[in-house]
């Protein structure tokens, strides 16, 4: 039997959420409590409230499923616990049972010892627990004639792990629903198993599941005689206090009123009371099982406090909504008597404040009445938890800001025009700004663009509008110009400024340099020369150092097919003939970028290639060559095959080349073994190799684009990936690494998940590209646009042109118009740079269980032949409900959740 947990409903129903904790079977999904136990020298070991600790049962820890349940009835005194351990998972006993229910109804003040002689012989308790059952018998929750009855031959009737039957009447008497139990005694409960459930507990179990409280466990059985734990037990009076009206002397209920740090203030029937609290005390709220933060308490909402001496060792959040009411108007004047005067439409009304009450702008600061100007638009909050109604809060909702203040820069818009600061009080504001705003460091004028978030600030606002920005401190400011020289010992740059003179700069010990193309680059990769050095931006700290140097562009020329005349290996001097057969004379050096067959080029090895004769590709400044490059191959788009004169043409750049082929060559293909010239076509983007004397194909490879999902990522370059569904291996610590925005990232920065446009050469992949994943709901949609409400609440309306795909049902359709209002879909670029949508796959279940330690979620089946009932989750999953986001731990068994599915994997669930 399990039992559901409906928050909204009426108190019936959280009973049954109450029994639904304690009486589910399955891992996480129930609740119980615990008792002292005798010990072996017949003294009781317990731990009292007031000198409880948040982890004083070694056996729960943080996050444990019932921690929340466990913990508020040990500081409430409800539970206690034997040596420090609370034995969760063990078998609750009867006589455990029965002493946390007379605690849970508050009715240890009448127990009376010399009554607790008086018990049936067969009911043989232990010393500690005498008066508890013998005060059970007294109030009915447990009956004399029923347990004379009862098997005590293997084990006494007190160590006798309770039943769920027996718990079952327990609980249901425990709620003073014994009659309503008992009137529906002669009814059949419907579980398959209802002969087995005994004739006296058939309405008990009856009663709960007309309260729709209880179900059946698999094959719609009752399983009368199943165990029940004690962290199983503790969840089910914990949850029970909300129907009770039982009132626990440490126990406060009541609204808040002050949040400052380490207290927490408390209106309690009509009386202020203060609570300490440190970064130790559990917060909780009555929808979830798990902590929340301190930042999930506010004002004005109902809480729950256990605790002693005015100190807070447990805080639940009982209901999140503040307890206030609004009214909006029009600011008259202020008044004497502290009170205000506003128009509310075309009344005229006065609201009274007090010492507590709080001034607020539009941003949440904290301002004076006097600074409220005449015709702002207010907001009057009045609490609704007391007669009073006392004014908490009056809030400018649009009004004229003048002030100045010293914060901190969080965010600069340059397109909207606007700054958000965090003020000396912590307050996050907001202003517009315009071309006239003056910005300065010391007596150096700044523009906005040097303006950085963290930047300390001094700053003024007139009509609402930023007039000055002084930094306290210097900041990251980025210039540009032309790289001329790198000092000697590489402590000292020199550049010419856009539009200006040399100048030096010192550099950081180790600056991060950024050169597209080239993998972690350093000082020596970069073009140094007084009119073609490269184009950088360079960014400097508040030193004036140079941190990172960023080559935007280089001035290098290049000269293609050029032929070898001479090299001089002393000298480094190469001299070659031009297409026109025009001598060039160039020098090499340490910096020369090489590239020849080989995946570590160097000079040594290059100097034997440079023969007479030898065809190359360079670069160069001047003199100096740049690059230089020995043509072992040719890449373009296949214009012929001739196969009887055995030729192959390209087309590369705008030139055509026609190489001849002595012997058939090899074939190359990504995921086809065996491929002959017959399997290429005009058209298709290749890369011819030649053979050593460059006279010759040797091999022609096709060069594609493939999309995978990545699966693994290995130490040594190696990454697993999938394609629908087929997984393959490749090495990419030779190929061109790409951002989703456009950054050089390494292997070990590519991520389990990541989709990723492989470029390959043959089956060698030269270049990978991390594709952007947009995971959205539909919101509207045209012939050209698509707008999308993001996981994080925002809207994009997103403009599409060119080809579409749009991945429905396992069709591949070609419109916009294919997509629905409300469909999930993953939006991507495809290897043609098409924009891709897949409709995510769309399942109503009812939620079952959370397995945190493979990630996934059980629903409820169908049948017994339903065998779709356990989800992968992905690691970002969306849990939601309406527009409030969710834990997957705060879903509760029997919730109504709808699952969208993405290759198998739950990448969002909405509950119902």
């Amino acid at each position: 039997m399990t039992f559901k947990y409906n928050h909204s409903s009426h108190s019936k129903k959280v009973v049954s959420a109450v029994l639904a904790g304690m009486m589910a079977l399955s891992a996480g999904g129930a609740a119980m409590a615990a008792e002292s136990t005798e010990t072996g020298q017949g003294q009781t070991a317990a731990v009292t409230n007031a000198a409880a600790p948040t982890g004083m049962f070694s056996d729960i820890k943080v996050g444990y499923w019932a921690e929340k349940h466990v913990y508020k009835l040990a500081y409430q005194g409800i539970l206690l616990g034997n040596n420090g351990l609370f034995r969760p998972g063990d078998a609750v006993t009867q006589q455990e049972a029965v002493t946390m229910a007379i605690r849970f109804m508050n009715q240890e003040d009448q127990l009376n010892t010399d009554k607790a002689t008086a018990l049936p012989t067969n009911m043989e308790v232990g010393n500690y627990f005498k008066p508890y059952v013998a005060l059970a018998l007294q109030l009915g929750l447990i009956d004399k004639t029923e347990e004379s009855t009862v098997d005590v031959s293997k084990t006494s009737w007190g160590q006798k792990p309770a039943s769920r039957e027996w718990i079952t009447k327990l609980l249901i008497r425990s709620l003073d629903k014994d009659a309503e139990a008992k009137a529906q005694n002669n009814q059949s409960t419907g579980f398959a198993d209802n002969a087995s459930i005994s004739d006296g507990a058939k309405g008990y179990v009856n009663l709960a599941v007309n309260l729709d409280l209880a179900k059946g466990v698999e094959g719609n059985k009752f399983n009368p005689t199943g165990s029940v734990t004690r962290a199983q037990l503790a969840t089910f009076f914990s949850r029970g206090e909300s129907l009770t009206d039982t009132k626990y002397p440490n126990t406060s209920t009541g609204y808040v009123t002050g949040l400052k740090d380490g207290q927490i203030t408390l209106v309690v029937d009509g009386k202020a009371v203060n609570f300490a609290v440190n970064s130790s005390t559990p917060y909780f709220t009555k929808d979830s099982e798990t902590r929340v933060s301190a930042t999930d308490v506010k004002l004005y909402t109902k809480v729950m406090v256990v605790g002693s001496v005015g100190g807070a060792s447990y805080v639940e959040v009982v209901d999140a909504r503040p307890q206030v009411e609004s009214v909006e108007g029009t600011f008259a004047r202020s008044l004497s008597g502290n009170k205000i005067g506003i128009f509310v439409g075309e009344n005229y009304e006065t609201y009274s404040y007090d010492e507590a009450t709080a001034f607020v702008d539009q941003n949440g600061n904290a301002i004076k009445l006097s600074d409220i100007t005449v015709d702002s638009m207010i907001e009057v909050q009045r609490e609704t938890f007391s007669t009073d109604k006392k004014t908490v809060v009056i809030r400018v909702k649009s009004g004229i800001v003048n002030k100045s203040d010293n914060g901190v820069v969080a965010e600069v818009s340059a397109s909207g025009k606007t700054i958000k600061l965090v003020n000396t009080a912590g307050n996050t504001e907001q202003f517009t700004y315009s071309d006239n705003l003056i910005i300065t460091y010391q007596n150096r004028i700044l523009s906005v663009a040097d303006l950085k978030a963290g930047s300390t600030v001094k700053y003024t606002v007139k009509d609402s509008v930023l007039q000055t920005i002084a930094l306290s401190q210097g900041v990251e400011q980025s210039v540009r110009g032309t790289l001329v020289e790198i000092g000697g010992n590489q402590s000292t740059l020199t550049f010419k400024r856009e539009g200006g003179s040399l100048e030096a700069k010192l550099l950081t010990e180790k600056p991060e340099v950024i050169i597209n193309g080239i993998q972690d680059a350093t000082l020596n990769d970069l073009i140094t020369d007084a009119t073609n050095g490269d184009k950088v931006e360079l960014t400097l700290n508040s030193e004036d150092q140079v941190t990172r140097i960023q080559v935007i562009g280089r001035q290098m020329e290049p000269m293609n097919g050029v032929t070898v005349v001479s090299y001089n290996s002393k000298t480094k001097v190469l001299t070659v003939l031009d297409s026109n057969k025009k001598p060039f004379v160039f020098t090499l050096d340490e910096k020369t970028k090489l590239d020849y067959n080989t995946s570590k080029p160097t000079l040594a090895g290059l100097e034997s290639l440079l023969n007479d004769g030898r065809k190359l590709d360079l670069t160069y400044v001047g003199t100096r060559a740049l690059s230089l490059k020995v043509i072992y191959k040719y890449e373009g788009t296949i214009s012929s095959i001739d196969t009887s004169g055995r030729k192959i043409s390209l087309l590369s750049g705008n030139q055509t080349i026609t190489v001849p082929y002595s012997t058939v060559p090899t074939v190359e293909m990504y995921n086809k073994s065996g491929a002959s010239l017959g399997d290429l076509k005009i058209g298709d983007k290749v890369t011819v190799t030649l053979g050593a004397n460059q006279d010759v194909v040797q091999k022609v490879s096709l060069n594609t684009v493939a999309q995978f999902e990545v699966v693994a990522v290995e130490t040594n370059g190696r990454i697993r990936v999938k394609s629908d569904l087929l997984t393959s291996q490749f090495y990419v610590d030779q190929a061109v690494l790409t951002g989703e925005n456009g950054q050089t990232i390494t292997p070990a920065q590519l991520t389990i998940g990541n989709l990723i446009n492989v470029t390959f050469e043959g089956a060698t992949p030269k270049a990978v590209l991390v594709v952007k994943r947009t995971l959205a709901e539909v919101t509207s949609v045209d012939a050209s646009s698509v707008t999308l409400k993001m996981f994080n609440g925002q809207s994009e309306t997103v403009p599409v042109s060119g080809s579409v795909k749009v991945v429905k049902s396992g069709s591949t359709l070609t419109s916009l118009n294919s997509l629905t209002v409300g469909d999930r879909v993953e939006m991507t670029k495809d290897t043609d740079n098409s924009t891709r949508f897949r409709v995510l796959t769309v399942m109503s279940k009812q939620f079952w269980s959370y397995d945190g330690v493979g990630n996934q979620i059980l629903v409820k089946r169908e049948s017994t032949s339903d065998t779709n009932y356990r989800f992968a989750l992905a690691s970002g999953v969306f849990v939601h409900q309406a527009d409030n986001t969710l834990s997957v731990q705060s879903l509760k068994d029997n919730d109504n959740i709808v699952l969208y599915l993405l290759n198998n994997v739950v990448m969002e669930i909405q509950k119902q």
